[in-house]
């Protein structure tokens, strides 16, 4: 009965060893294709992102301006999910909240005001830029 108990646990010990370092391998062969993958991923986005700032380097006819363009376009790209998200939480604020407390739904509206006035700015502002760096520079 020992000896049955006994073979029985080896057994089991060697299984869960066999099944670990199989899980072991396996996850290191899965980390490196995916550490191999997202590294050409990166490479390349960081390529294209280099690219677009090159473009609008010789776009604005100098490096600075460029720069900035590019910075203005991904502000520009990059308020508008940020705005509604805002926009949700002001309003959470404002018409969830704000039924109990009033001083809360005042401050639901304030940011949704302040939100939204950001993000037309960030949407204006790059083509204020073009327009002053472009047309009136020469």
């Amino acid at each position: 009965m020992k000896r049955k108990i006994i073979s029985m646990f080896l057994l089991v010990v060697c299984l869960l060893f066999s099944v670990t370092s199989n899980i072991a391998m396996a996850t290191s062969e899965t980390q490196a294709d995916l550490s191999s993958d997202s590294t050409v991923s990166l490479v390349q986005i960081k390529d294209k992102e280099l690219k677009n700032l090159q473009d609008y380097q010789e776009s604005y006819g100098n490096n600075t301006y460029g720069l900035a363009a590019y910075i203005l376009n991904i502000i520009r790209i990059y308020s508008i999910p940020f705005g509604f998200v805002g926009i949700a939480i002001s309003g959470i604020y404002r018409y969830i909240i704000g039924i109990r407390k009033l001083d809360v739904r005042d401050k639901g509206f304030g940011a949704m005001i302040g939100i939204i006035t950001v993000m037309v700015i960030c949407q204006i502002l790059p083509l204020v830029f073009a327009i002053v760096v472009k047309g009136w520079r020469g």
